[in-house]
């Protein structure tokens, strides 16, 4: 380009620029104030700011560290810094916390997980029974829901002598496979839990998972593909080649899409483990379905100790109501709804299971899992004594 040329280009560019600076400087700026805070209406004055409000952690040249949810918990990232189940250009990128409106310190959810973590709180000897539930929060695969289906559970379960620990899964809306990715971290947690169980006061045979939604789609193959992720790996120079991913039981709150959805026939494991499934009915009616396509393939199967309640009333969470509220999740009262009095069903399911027990007393889901082995029901259509069918 000749140099009067450029010059003249120059020269256009700066009158263009001086021009649309004017014209910023002339227009109308908004007048709108920011919002005042409130003033006080106490005779006591202004409310003190809240204290150690949760925040994520820094994103430094390293692997990002999950920050515990909540006070005294114990954060555990389930894979280690090289494992190639992790995406080596996002691992060192922070978590995101979405905070619940108008109530400070409460973490909602959680966002951009790529180290998958797990969070354990425990109970003192003296009333532990040495069960542990790992919660699996919902979100649609685009949040961890952390709040109402995770961090709720440590003081419920805590009085019932039941430690608690969260997992923080890899997201679908994070760039990863949920049915892959979300489920080989779900078991990969019971893995990490049960290497653990002997520190932590845990019984290694009173492990398992509590799903809520999309949560409920990492517990349910958990179920069934425990044996499939053992086998795949069992490799050398993986310190947990040798532990068992089997959950000793299973929960689905309003569950997701199973591995038996629209009635697809799924091998299923003659040692699997005890399932309990609950959730609103018609209100809910599509993950009422999945509930149903779930407890038939199992009770079909004559998996033992299998159990489902499903509501008269209810809806998913965050659906509208008769009364103009939103469905609420999680233990959530529910306006006073029987569907909210489901963790309590949960509880009598547990204890009538021997998991309340003192650790190292061995189970009936244990022992009903071991007879179901030993002795698997004869294929359907063939009879039993007196004709009937087994």
């Amino acid at each position: 380009m000749p140099h009067r040329v450029r010059a003249l280009v120059a020269s256009l560019v700066t009158s263009l620029l001086s021009i649309a600076a004017a014209a910023y400087a002339q227009a109308p700026q908004s007048t709108t104030p920011p919002a005042a805070p409130r003033s006080p209406k106490s005779v006591l004055g202004a409310t003190p700011s809240p204290q150690r409000v949760p925040a994520p952690g820094a994103a430094t040249d390293q692997p990002y560290m999950p920050q515990a949810i909540l006070a005294g918990g114990i954060v555990v990232p389930i894979y280690p810094p090289g494992s190639p189940m992790l995406k080596a250009e996002r691992i060192k990128e922070a978590e995101v916390y979405n905070m619940a409106g108008g109530v400070p310190g409460r973490i909602a959810s959680i966002v951009n997980i790529h180290n998958p973590s797990i969070e354990l709180h425990r109970v003192p000897g003296g009333m532990n029974t040495g069960a542990a539930v790992i919660v699996v929060a919902g979100g649609g695969h685009r949040t961890l829901n952390v709040g109402s289906e995770g961090s709720d559970f440590v003081p419920f379960f805590y009085n019932y002598g039941i430690n608690t620990i969260i997992l923080r899964n890899r997201l679908r809306n994070d760039g990863y496979v949920a049915e892959t990715d979300a489920v080989n971290d779900m078991l990969q947690a019971i893995k990490v839990v049960r290497a653990y169980a002997e520190d932590w006061g845990i019984d290694p045979k009173k492990i398992g998972a509590l799903g809520f939604s999309a949560g409920a789609e990492l517990t349910a193959p958990a179920a069934i593909k425990y044996v499939e992720f053992d086998k795949t790996h069992d490799v050398t120079g993986n310190p947990l080649a040798k532990i068992s991913s089997r959950p000793d039981f299973v929960g689905l709150v309003y569950p997701g899409p199973t591995p038996f959805r629209g009635g697809a026939e799924v091998a299923i494991p003659g040692d699997a483990p005890p399932s309990f499934i609950t959730g609103p009915g018609v209100g809910d009616a599509g993950h009422a379905i999945w509930a149903d396509e779930y407890f038939s393939a199992f009770l079909k199967a004559r998996i033992p100790n299998l159990e489902m309640h499903i509501y008269g009333a209810g809806a998913h969470p965050g659906q509208p109501l008769p009364d103009g509220s939103n469905m609420t999740a999680g233990l959530a009262d529910r306006s006073g709804m029987p569907f909210g009095t489901w963790q309590l069903r949960f509880i009598d399911w547990f204890r009538d299971l021997g998991f309340m027990q003192k650790p190292g007393v061995e189970t009936r889901a244990a022992r009903d899992a071991a007879a179901r082995l030993a002795n698997p029901p004869r294929p359907p259509g063939q009879r039993g004594r007196g004709g009937l069918p087994r």
